[in-house]
């Protein structure tokens, strides 16, 4: 059993820093731990064994356990029932001579599992008592918070081994029994705790599972382990020869056991609640004058994260810093500070030339005059943006309330305007090849956040991050710069996305820039081979624009590499989701180490996923814009919904009228989610959309 438990550690040693996941901000670095530390120090400190039918399982692990750790072993059964099972009574006899043995209460549980009963007097608290092992009869899984007082939780790990309702028990009775089991553990399980779950060959019906049950044929373990707000962290063999002397003994201690060959222990750990949609306030300065904005809904989590700050250790800052760093032993550099997001209504020539289409993807925003104090912002954010280069002249605020004496405006709030967040760092080109101080042949950067309304697709997304490189050269040796700028950043890019590559294997073709149809442009091309072969799309991760019609130079030319540097990321750790590089679970950070790039691996395996169909009759004079469906659907599902899929259109033979059906795919890549969460965000949905003019059937 000791092997069993190394292996177990060893294998997420990293996870199992202490700290608390209050799901603050994950770009600082979260502690480690220090160096020379054992493997072994991270094993747990209270054990909590459920369902123990012999006692066979905790007697072996008691024998192998650091003198430290406190052991707790429960069964359903009374002592009368094991009286006649010699082995029983043997593991009985090695438990007690590790520790103290609690008396059993003699009243079952009121509202309890049919055949459960109270595990009676919870003894010392652990933290007064010295550590040893307790022995607990009548211990009801369902209901382990009437089983422990309050000052006796905080369990650093909880394992079942082969749970199960009986013989006859269909799959149905068995998730609600693990269900159950798992909103029971949320009661006594430390923050940073475990539940460990052994499951027969095809029960839990997820991948690992070899074979693998239909869905619906499965105990569906990770879907009750979501009830209980818990995420399937990691799965692996369960070996009896690792724990000599266990015997499993099937449902209630009878004599026939289950059948073991091919069983997985799963690992659970809590996860990240939904917090409330609620948007952030946001106040920016300007000037002497604050100003308040909500947070776009489609955007909750994506302001102000700062992950290209320099106290951050985020894997985007990272290879934004290691491409900036190959690039920059090939050019002279200058990085400019990248201004806050925020834009006024302008010209937008240079986006409009570079993509016709880019004004209808923009987000705007109601900036409101504020003069309330920050205290009074409830939950809001405030952000002193006292260098956000926007004048209060440029902003054109319409005549306040209240300000020509006839009507008093609401208090704090006297004028607004509409702006927008910026698309792409293109808006600022014109500003930095305009700068009196702009060197030729120098590659000016700029790097920060952009945000665009999109579909809903696997890489494709409302926000992310964009480095923008800015090399401006003579006419006349033009091919030549142009030429050696993407020499290098071909050759810094394919190093990049070779690191992680397993040894010995091969990326064919790995980048490539194609021309586009003007003859002048070209888009940067990734194969997303760290995806599976399922994915073998191209991935467009950047673009070269020497063509922008609205900059003409007589002397000069201009480059324009812009690189996604959230695809980027992806690509180079093996990140098959892009929701996880915005994640608040300080976990993720944990898999990034200084001056290394190792595959990520995550925390939160095989989530479920949930299908809802939505049909609706258009109105025909207003039209309908799927992709404001889109942004509706991402804000309603604080971004859960992963696919949309146009189904059929019909036409009512005699109206005429036109219904639309789409099939939405519900999924998290981070938190737990369940079935009732899902149908109240589809609930949600269907009236949201009601303001795209659309009547849902």
């Amino acid at each position: 059993p000791q092997a069993l438990w190394r292996v177990i550690n060893q294998r997420r040693a990293r996870r199992r820093q202490q700290e608390t996941r209050d799901g603050s901000d994950v770009t600082r670095a979260p502690p480690r731990a220090p160096a020379g530390e054992p493997v072994e120090a991270m094993a747990p400190r209270r054990l909590l064994l459920v369902g123990e039918g012999n006692f066979s399982f905790a007697a072996a692990v008691s024998e192998t356990l650091d003198p430290s750790t406190s052991l707790t072993a429960t069964c359903l059964q009374r002592p009368a029932d094991l009286a006649g099972d010699p082995a029983a009574r043997e593991n009985l006899r090695r438990l007690r001579e590790r520790g103290s043995e609690a008396p059993p209460s003699a009243a079952p549980p009121s509202g309890g599992a049919a055949g459960s009963e109270n595990g009676g007097n919870v003894g010392v608290p652990e933290r007064i008592a010295p550590a040893g092992t307790k022995i607990r009869f009548g211990v009801d899984c369902t209901q382990l918070a009437d089983a422990f007082e309050l000052h006796d939780r905080e369990f650093d790990r909880i394992c079942f081994n082969f749970p199960h309702c009986g013989r006859k028990a269909g799959v149905a009775r068995n998730r609600e029994l693990l269900a159950k089991f798992f909103q029971s553990c949320a009661d006594v399980l430390a923050e940073e705790g475990e539940v460990h779950v052994a499951l027969c060959r095809g029960q839990g019906g997820t991948p690992a599972d070899n074979p693998t049950r239909e869905w619906h044929n499965s105990w569906q373990v990770v879907a009750m382990a979501a009830l209980g707000g818990f995420i399937l962290s990691d799965v692996h063999p369960f070996s009896c020869e690792a724990v000599p002397g266990y015997k499993c003994t099937g449902y209630r201690s009878q004599d026939k056991s289950f059948h073991v060959e091919g069983a997985l222990n799963h690992i659970f750990t809590r996860s990240l609640p939904f917090k409330g949609s609620q948007p952030r306030i946001f106040r920016v300065k300007l000037g002497d004058q604050w100003f308040s904005f909500p947070e776009p809904e489609a955007l909750v989590g994506k302001l102000n994260r700062g992950f290209l700050e320099a106290s951050s250790c985020h894997p985007i800052k990272t290879i934004n810093e290691k491409l900036i760093s190959e690039l920059g032993k090939a050019f002279p550099l200058k990085r400019l500070k990248c201004p806050f997001p925020l834009l006024p209504p302008g010209d937008t020539s240079v986006l409009t030339s570079w993509n016709c289409d880019i004004l209808s993807t923009v987000f705007w925003i109601n900036l409101l005059e504020d003069n309330s104090n920050s205290e009074s912002l409830t939950g809001g954010t405030t952000e002193d943006m006292e260098d956000f280069l926007v004048s209060l002249s440029e902003l054109s605020f319409p005549k306040s309330p209240g300000r020509d004496g006839k009507e008093e405006a609401p208090e704090g709030i006297y004028a607004q305007a509409k702006i927008w967040l910026r698309p792409s760092l293109l808006v600022h080109v014109q500003a930095v090849i305009q700068a009196p101080d702009f060197l030729p042949s120098s590659l000016y950067i700029l790097s920060g956040p952009v945000f665009q309304k999109c579909h809903i697709l696997p890489f494709t997304m409302p926000a992310f991050h964009e480095t923008l490189f800015i090399l401006g050269f003579n006419k006349n040796p033009k091919d030549d710069c142009l030429q050696s700028l993407l020499n290098h950043l071909k050759g810094i890019l394919d190093s990049l996305l070779t690191q992680t590559l397993l040894e010995g294997s091969k990326l064919s073709n790995s980048v490539e820039f194609v021309l586009q149809p003007n003859g002048k442009d070209y888009v940067i091309n990734v194969k997303s081979h760290n995806f599976g072969p399922d994915c073998a799309k191209d991935l467009s991760i950047g673009s070269v624009t020497t063509s922008i019609p609205s900059i003409i130079h007589e002397e000069q030319c201009f480059v324009f590499v812009s690189m996604n540097l959230d695809l980027l990321a992806m690509l180079v750790w093996g990140i098959s989701d892009w929701r996880m590089l915005w994640t608040f679970d300080k976990r993720f950070l944990k898999n990034f180490v200084p001056e290394k790039i190792e595959p990520f691996k995550s925390y939160s395996l095989y989530p479920p996923s949930y299908v809802h169909d939505i049909s609706f009759w258009l109105d025909e004079k207003k039209g309908f814009d799927e992709l404001e469906f889109h942004t509706v659907a991402r804000a309603v599902s604080q971004d859960t919904v992963i696919s949309i899929q146009f189904l059929s259109r019909f036409q009512h033979p005699k109206t005429k009228q036109v219904s639309l059906c789409y099939r939405l795919t519900y999924q998290t890549c981070d938190k737990a989610l369940t079935q009732q969460q899902v149908a109240s965000m589809q609930s949600q949905f269907r009236k949201e959309i009601q303001r795209l003019h659309v009547t849902p059937r």
